[in-house]
Order: C-alpha cells, then sequence, then structure tokens
C-alpha cells in the first residue's frame, strides 16, 4: 500500500537581520511524501519559492545525518520537532498528518541571536568551548589506547557526555535560556579521564564564567533540557558539575 501524499500549511518565521522585527508567514506545501524528511520538505518550498520569484527560506543545515547540530529549529513547540532524539534533519513527515499547520521558528535565546530567518548565530558555544581550552598536561608520546586503566562505568559516563553536539536545544527549551546541559556535558566528558583532572579546577570555573558573561540563563532544575536533547544527555552531568565547580572554588 503507497503512503497518501500530505497537504500541509507552514508558519514560518520570517526575519531579514538581527536588528529588523521578525514574524510569521504562512506557506501551502503540497504532494509531501511522508519518506520525506523534514529539511528535504523545506528544499521543496524553498524551490517553490524560488519559481514565484520570492526570497527562499533560509535554514542551517550541513551533515543531514544527527552529527553537526546545525539543523537546529524549532517545530510545533519542540526543539527538533516532536519526535525523541534526534536532530531535525532526522525528522520525517510521517510524524505529522495530512492537513497540518506545522510552526517553524528559529532558536528563542538572547545568546543565539537570529541571523537571518530561521538561522541563529550560536557563536556563544564556541566561546564557551575556547574558555574551557585544552587538556594541555604534557603526557609525552601518545600512549597506548589501553595504556591508561579506566573503570568501565567512568568510561561510559565520560562517552555519554561526549555525545553532546552542541545544537543548542537544551537552550532553546529552558525556560530560563540556560547552557548548564551543555557546559556540564563538556566538564562532564573530561572530568571522569585521568586525562582532565589536571586542569579540572580551572575548566570548570571558566566555563562557567563565560557561561555567565555571555548572557546565558540560571539553571532551575526543571529536566526540559534532557527531555529534548537529541542525545539524550542526562541532567546528571550538571549535578557533577557543581561537584567540579565547588571543589574549584574550596580549593581557592
Amino acid at each position: 500500500m503507497e503512503n497518501k501524499l500530505m497537504n500541509l500549511t507552514l508558519k514560518v518565521w520570517r526575519q531579514k537581520n538581527a536588528k529588523e522585527k521578525g514574524g510569521f508567514e504562512t506557506y501551502p506545501v503540497e504532494g509531501i511524501s511522508p519518506d520525506t524528511s523534514f529539511l528535504e520538505m523545506i528544499d521543496i518550498l524553498n524551490n517553490k519559492l524560488i519559481h514565484e520569484g520570492k526570497e527562499p527560506v533560509a535554514f542551517d543545515h550541513d551533515c543531514r545525518e544527527g552529527i553537526c547540530g546545525m539543523c537546529s529549529l524549532y517545530i510545533n513547540g519542540h526543539a527538533h520537532g516532536p519526535d525523541s532524539e534526534i536532530t531535525t534533519c532526522q525528522l520525517h513527515m510521517r510524524k505529522f498528518r495530512d492537513g497540518d499547520t506545522i510552526t517553524i521558528e528559529p532558536w528563542r535565546s538572547a545568546a543565539f541571536p537570529v541571523v537571518r530567518d530561521l538561522v541563529v548565530e550560536r557563536q556563544a558555544f564556541d566561546k564557551i568551548l575556547q574558555a574551557g581550552g585544552f587538556v594541555n598536561v604534557n603526557t609525552g608520546g601518545v600512549p597506548d589506547a589501553n595504556a591508561i586503566p579506566i573503570p568501565k562505568e567512568d568510561a561510559d559516563e565520560s562517552m555519554d557526555a561526549a555525545a553532546c553536539i552542541g545544537c543548542g536545544a537544551c537552550v532553546a527549551t529552558c525556560k530560563n535560556g540556560s547552557a548548564m546541559l551543555f557546559v556540564a556535558a563538556r566538564v562532564s566528558s573530561l572530568a571522569k579521564l585521568p586525562q582532565g583532572k589536571v586542569e579540572a579546577a580551572r575548566r570548570a570555573k571558566a566555563m562557567v564564567a563565560k557561561m555567565d558573561e555571555l548572557g546565558f540563563g540560571n539553571c532551575t532544575n526543571t529536566g526540559a533540557c534532557q527531555a529534548e536533547c537529541p542525545k539524550g544527555i542526562s541532567v546528571s552531568h550538571i549535578a557533577r558539575l557543581h561537584r567540579e565547580f565547588l571543589s574549584a572554588k574550596f580549593k581557592d
């Protein structure tokens, strides 16, 4: 049995740049296959707009494999859309029904200003990472991967935290616009490894300070960030960030 093609109504946020006021514009799209990805559906819309002599909708994308985190869209009130633990590029139109109205917005955060339409500037995350710095302790030559024994539980936790792709869904979802889950994942991924111990105190303090400086909000433990994270990063990492930060302050 063939999948029935869908006709949809899209309410898309349009904004020329960060300084100009934006607003929603409504577009009909017809003949969309349920097997079409969400970004392919926007490609179809843009092809239609170009043929009509109109400006296409600007949106971010790169790998389209759920790795880079650039396809950051707020869809019907959910970061990356109604499916769980996926990025927007992994969302398919079978999650919607024929005749649906779909509202598409950019991330909403003072730290992520709109560049154009659905594209936001996420350089704030890069600045937080830069504040954290690299693991630059002198380790000599490159050791074998199994030269430093690490308990499997610690290795698993570190890898779970390192799965963060820095898309910003946690910030867009949080009512306070907090970046705590992102910072916690970055700190936690190194805190559980011996290579990250030497600079742990400086890293935690520097990244939290930069997060506050850039205008991200405070965490109030609602758990919305974990619920909408495409990689399912646990809020337990935020607890570890608190421990790392307080430990660093006590050492001071």
